[in-house]
């Protein structure tokens, strides 16, 4: 079944032409100009991935972003008119999976839904595992910590499986990027350690006395927790 887009961006133009050139892909595009009418519809339908423009009238792309972080786990990409890396890192560290400058060409956004898609989708393992107080449901994307759902963005849940599915197994940053393919790593690089500390952050995990991430200086890091 092909997927539900919602976006959000005050350019009615730009959303009548992203609602016809999805479309062609087999998309089915919601479109909001207002922050408030894009988080009813994320409410009310069923959304599959949300095109977030920065710049929007009432509440910028960042605030709402923070807001759906706060209800859903809905992948998100992140439109910024600049291309700032600044605008960049605070979207991912509030949570968005991708971001794409504009203007942009309409193929190259195509590839990034389908590689977000496809991220947020992939099966890693067929069985719940379970490392002390943590608990991770690969098929089902879910995540409790002492007995207590986590939400993870789509990037970090990638991440935590990535370790977690190879407990003691040291991944580099490059490799870690490869699982989390839709971040452009040439224009920014810290995303991965980004993705890690907002990851750290949600596991109540120390950096300086890990339970489960541990990073390994000048390398990148290693799950270490316990499985059983």
């Amino acid at each position: 079944m092909a997927a539900t887009i919602l976006t959000i961006d005050d350019d009615k133009k730009l959303n009548k032409l992203l609602t016809d050139y999805l479309g062609d892909f087999g998309f089915t595009t919601f479109s909001a100009t207002h922050p408030k009418d894009g988080l009813k519809k994320l409410k009310e339908k069923s959304i599959d991935l949300v095109i977030l423009d920065v710049m929007l009238p009432g509440m910028d792309g960042f605030e709402v972003c923070k807001t759906i972080r706060q209800r859903s786990a809905v992948p998100i990409i992140m439109l910024t008119a600049r291309g700032e890396l600044t605008d960049k890192i605070v979207g991912l560290e509030l949570g968005a999976d991708d971001y794409l400058p504009k203007p942009f060409e309409p193929r190259e956004l195509v590839a990034r839904i389908h590689s977000v898609l496809r991220r947020a989708k992939k099966i890693d393992d067929t069985r719940p595992q379970s490392f002390g107080p943590l608990n991770i449901d690969f098929t089902k994307h879910m995540v409790r910590l002492d007995s207590k759902s986590v939400e993870l963005t789509t990037n970090e849940f990638a991440a935590l499986a990535l370790l977690a599915s190879n407990p003691g197994k040291v991944f580099n940053r490059d490799e870690i990027l490869q699982e989390l393919r839709g971040i452009d790593c040439d224009a920014f690089n810290r995303s991965v350690d980004i993705t890690m500390s907002r990851l750290r952050q949600k596991l109540n995990d120390d950096p300086k006395s890990p339970r489960f991430i541990k990073t390994i200086w000048g390398t990148g890091y290693v799950f270490i927790g316990n499985q059983g």
